[in-house]
């Protein structure tokens, strides 16, 4: 049945934005000139949240794996989009970025279905592959920046790899390795750390909603697992895809069209 916003919940979200403002009033003090950029913010997160809100009510009780498969790809289209702006400068970041995000996330989410970690239903895909998407968009980004930075500032030692008779892999593979290790640190960190220094998200979520902390605990070690995967599978994409538009057929440093 498609439920309305539960109205004894609106005094709590009301008296959060008491930290929005504290958060203004210190920009302010401080002349961060940050004031306007986190209202704007803070108005684009309650409508996205609520406007999504309703739409995954309406999801969940349809359960329908068309709408499941269309709301997986408008995801995917988004999340592509903030990456390639991020990546700018990188030979068709868009679409690099498009094709590696959607190449992670397929290969993550078919793995964690077809092993049987979760069922392919709107109530457990959307919010898993929302943690994978979002978490693959980010290694993208990394990585993208990171290779760009790497082939524009290497390129004097690249192009003498290249003459040497070295391939285009060759010649770049050490800076590759570089591009993909920084993408892959925060997230291996963040498994480093988690439990000790912070709660994340999917447990904090379920200790809230009266769920027992061991299984809290059980949900958030496969986020973590899964999500080391997305970085993984879309690190190696997103490398692989990147590293391919520097290069001419020829072994050649160059943009082709």
């Amino acid at each position: 049945m498609f439920n309305t916003l539960p109205l004894d919940s609106l005094p709590r979200v009301l008296t959060a934005l008491a930290l929005v403002a504290l958060a203004a009033i210190i920009s302010r003090w401080q002349t961060l000139d940050l004031e306007k950029q986190i209202l704007t913010a803070s108005v684009r997160a309650f409508i996205q949240l609520i406007a999504i809100g309703y739409a995954l009510n309406f999801i969940f009780d349809a359960d329908n794996p068309a709408a499941i498969l269309l709301i997986l790809a408008v995801m995917t289209g988004i999340a592509g989009y903030t990456a390639g702006k991020r990546g700018r400068g990188a030979p068709h970041a868009g679409r690099v970025a498009l094709a590696a995000i959607s190449f992670g996330a397929a290969l993550t989410l078919g793995l964690l279905v077809s092993l049987g970690i979760f069922n392919f239903t709107a109530q457990q895909i959307i919010p898993i592959a929302g943690m994978v998407i979002g978490n693959s968009m980010n290694v993208c980004s990394l990585v993208m920046g990171r290779v760009r930075d790497e082939v524009n500032g290497r390129s004097p030692q690249i192009e003498a790899a290249l003459a040497l008779g070295a391939t285009g892999r060759q010649a770049a593979h050490p800076y590759l390795r570089t591009a993909l290790h920084s993408g892959m640190t925060p997230i291996v960190d963040s498994a480093k750390t988690v439990g000790l220094i912070q709660l994340p998200g999917a447990m904090t979520g379920m200790i809230l909603a009266g769920a027992s902390p061991l299984e809290a605990v059980q949900l958030q070690i496969i986020v973590m697992y899964m999500l080391i995967g997305a970085a993984a599978f879309t690190g190696l994409a997103t490398i692989w895809l990147t590293f391919r538009q520097f290069f001419t057929a020829n072994h050649q440093l160059g943009i082709e069209g």
